[in-house]
């Protein structure tokens, strides 16, 4: 069973790659505004640590949409 955090991790990979259609600065935009809206805070909150702190599981543009996300989100 995976944990919450590897949930997360596959989550936003996957949305990444069902955006890749779009290019990958515009995939980063698509999955960072479906994080802002679907996502919970504590979600969020998660993969921004997990991000902060190893990351290595994540793809680059998945990467790249976290940080979009807005601080206070």
């Amino acid at each position: 069973m995976r944990s919450s955090q590897q949930q997360l991790i596959h989550m936003v990979n996957q949305i990444v790659a069902n955006n890749q259609y779009a290019g990958a600065e515009k995939a980063a935009q698509i999955t960072s505004t479906h994080m802002q809206k679907f996502w919970a805070r504590s979600m969020k909150e998660d993969i921004k640590q997990y991000l902060d702190s190893d990351g290595s599981e994540l793809c680059d543009t998945a990467k790249a949409a976290i940080n979009l996300l807005s601080p206070s989100s």
